[in-house]
This record gives structure tokens, sequence and C-alpha cells, in this order.
């Protein structure tokens, strides 16, 4: 049987709730103490207003994104369900520790608005939660993921935006404008997004990027596109209307990814190598021309 994800957070809501009361308890009755010690009576309560409490109360938003850059990770080999801890951000690579999620091959993580890859990092944060949680109980678990992160359409269309929209914002919030996890990207039309973690990063990435995703991509937008002149010969008025509007945003995005294959194409000859020691910043740099601004 499959678990459910909202089992889970409710298990851990109420292990959040109770270290929260017990933490306020003890600090009120230090409080009470230092007043009686010091007379303050008339000056001063005892009471601890809820925002003041240094530990935090469980947020369903917070912990489900928290949950599927977990899941980023694992699908990056950096953690795995199957071994406590930090299993990679460096050094020697070690098959043993991946057994029940296995880490993406070549560290590219595409990020699609529809299904052009197989594998894009939509498919993979969903093969991971039938994984870890159970086939029987994936629709679910999706929906209840869909629920807390909030948007319109069905639950994949829901992740499948928050991974092409929302994630990287949120991800450069945690680690302070230090991404881990760099994201490739081509411009406001998002023509092209993929994700990389920077600890398996090689001087051949960006080639990898460019030959086997870029443009991989640039011909599925020209099939679609040979595929919606086709269609409209034939659509209704309203559907024609429909098509006509897809085709724009194709175009738009073909455009873009053109624009944007030339400047990986100069990147990918260089080689580039990376330095850890030398940081994420120094690091990041180095790709900006391709690589999505941090804010």
């Amino acid at each position: 049987m499959g678990r459910l994800i909202a089992d889970k957070y409710a298990e851990w809501e109420q292990e959040c709730e109770a270290r929260f009361q017990k933490l306020k308890a003890n600090e009120e009755e230090l409080n009470r103490i230092f007043i009686e010690i010091y007379g303050l009576q008339d000056e001063l309560t005892p009471e601890v207003e809820d925002r003041d409490v240094t530990v935090r109360r469980a947020d369903l938003t917070r912990e489900i994104k928290s949950l599927i850059s977990y899941a980023i990770g694992c699908i990056f080999g950096r953690y795995s369900v199957d071994t406590k801890g930090l299993c990679y951000a460096g050094g020697d690579w070690d098959d043993s520790k991946y057994k029940t999620i296995t880490p993406d091959k070549d560290n590219v993580l595409p990020i699609c608005d529809d299904d052009y890859f197989e594998d894009d990092l939509t498919a993979r944060v969903i093969d991971f939660v039938a994984k870890v949680y159970g086939e029987d109980t994936l629709e679910e678990n999706l929906r209840f993921i869909a629920d807390a992160l909030g948007g319109k359409g069905t639950p994949r269309e829901v992740l499948r935006n928050y991974l092409l929209t929302g994630f990287f914002a949120d991800h450069c919030k945690i680690y302070q404008k230090r991404p881990i996890y760099w994201l490739f990207s081509s411009g406001k039309k998002n023509g092209f997004k993929a994700l990389v973690y920077m600890h398996r990063w090689q001087k051949t990435t960006v080639a990898t990027v460019r030959t086997d995703y870029v443009h991989e991509l640039q011909e599925r937008y020209r099939t679609q596109l040979s595929l919606l002149e086709d269609q409209m010969q034939t659509a209704s008025a309203s559907d024609h209307v429909k098509l006509k509007k897809r085709q724009e945003k194709l175009m738009a995005q073909l455009t873009e990814i053109n624009a944007y294959e030339e400047k990986v194409h100069h990147l990918a000859d260089m080689m580039i190598d990376i330095d850890l020691d030398d940081g994420v910043k120094v690091n990041y740099a180095k790709f900006e021309d391709i690589l999505e601004k941090i804010k």
C-alpha cells in the first residue's frame, strides 16, 4: 500500500506544534521566574506572543516546496532516500548509496512547458513521488502537492508551472543567492530551461546541454509548428484562433532558443570547468550569459 503525503504532513504538523507549545511554555515559565526574582509583577507579564517563539510551526506550502527541493536533490544524487544525510557534494561518487531513486546520468534536467522530453524535471519529480510513496496513491499525492502550491490546472500542470517559474527563485532565497542547482535559461519566453547540479559540473556540461537538449528542443519546436500549420488548414474558426495562439507562442520560443543556442555554442566550445573552492558567485559568473539571473 502506498502512503499519503497528507498523512506524513499531519504527523509533522503535530510534532512541530508540540515542540512549539513546549518551548513557549518553557519561555513563559522562565519569564515568571525572572519577574518574581526582580519584583517586576507590575511592569511585565510572563506571556509570550506566538510570533516571538523561536521555533516555527509547520507551514504546508513551505513544507511541500521543501519536499520538491529534496526530490530534486535525490534526482541529482545530492541526497538519497536510502542513505541519511548528504550523499554527494563533490569527491568520489558511490553508486551503492542509490537504490530507490537513480540519479540523473548526465546531470541535466530540462524544464519544459510541455511534454517535449520523457524524463524532464516534471516527469522525474512525479516518478520520485510514485517510487517513494507508492503508485496507488500517486494521484492523491499529486493533488495534495498541487493544492499546497496553488495555481490553476491539473495537478501535473500546477507542478510543471511551479518548476518552470517558481522553483529557482525559491531555491535562491533558501541558499541566499548562492544556488547549488544552476538554471540554464534562454529568457522570458521559456524557450529553454534546464537545471544542473554545480557539484557534478564537468567542462563538457555546457556542450551536453547544447547538443542533447537545446538542439533537440529546437527540432521539437519546428515539428510542432509544422503540425500546427497542417491543422490550421482544416480547423474550424474557433479552433483556428486557439491554434494561432499556440503557433505564435511556439514561434516566439523558437526565436528565443535560436538566439540562445549561439550563446551556448560559444561557451560550449570554451570547455570551461569550475573550481568549487572559488564558491558559487565566482563560478556562476563564468556562465552568466546563459544562466538565469540571480535576483
